[in-house]
């Protein structure tokens, strides 16, 4: 496909990805949650604390690593009772038939909420809000060693649902279609973080040159792969 041919398809999308991205901002500040129902995603009105919706989210990023945004939901829906105050076996069992890492990503999960509540007293937002710099916002969820389950692409990930912009989140949708368009050389995914940073930039410059918002980018062109806008 050509880039005007891309144009084409990214225009008759562009309303339902902005609406995706105006959702991902009112999920950070109004009460909100996601829920998987009937194969989409919907944003409904919460009572559950910031911090702890922020949470769910970061355990969503963490469950869909190396899954799928629809098993990744499901996840987060099976255990959202339990996320703040049960324990992995309580995940574990409520995630049997439904996700196929139900042992080691609640033991991430546990020990992540764990250094949450001991070095943050639990007050994410507080702390996301705090960085200025959003390269350093990504970092402490990117690089923390006691941030279990998410690296790079994860971290892009989460701080792109709860609603900030300017992260790549080069999934294997997104290297492909880089490929596919001659941005990257090869398929592989980025081994570093230094790595990654070259293969963000290479996207944001690609986006620059079609026209297309890297937000909106992304979204668009792991829609061509996956078939549907999730996030």
């Amino acid at each position: 496909m050509d880039i005007e041919k891309l144009k084409q398809e990214y225009k008759t999308k562009k309303g339902i990805i902005k609406e995706r991205l105006s959702q991902f901002e009112k999920f950070f500040n109004e009460p909100y949650s996601w829920h998987y129902m009937n194969g989409e995603l919907k944003l409904l009105p919460s009572e559950t604390k910031d911090d702890n919706r922020i949470f769910e989210e970061m355990a969503f990023c963490i469950f869909t690593a190396n899954t799928s945004a629809e098993m990744g939901a499901k996840a987060v829906d099976a255990v959202r009772n339990v996320l703040i105050g049960g324990n992995a076996a309580d995940m574990t069992r409520r995630l049997e038939g439904i996700y196929r890492f139900n042992n080691v990503r609640p033991a991430h999960i546990i020990h992540t909420r764990t250094y949450l509540k001991n070095s943050l007293n639990f007050q994410l937002k507080n702390k996301i809000k705090s960085f200025k710099n959003k390269n350093e916002l990504r970092y402490f969820f990117a690089l923390n060693k006691d941030i279990k389950g998410l690296g790079m692409k994860e971290a892009s990930h989460f701080l792109r649902n709860i609603g900030f912009k300017g992260y790549a989140i080069l999934d294997k949708h997104i290297i492909n279609s880089l490929h596919e368009f001659g941005v990257l050389k090869t398929n592989d995914k980025p081994k570093n973080a230094k790595e990654y940073l070259e293969f963000e930039q290479k996207y944001i410059d690609f986006s620059n040159e079609i026209g297309i918002n890297m937000d909106e980018l992304d979204l668009f062109l792991w829609s061509r792969k996956n078939g549907r806008i999730l996030k």
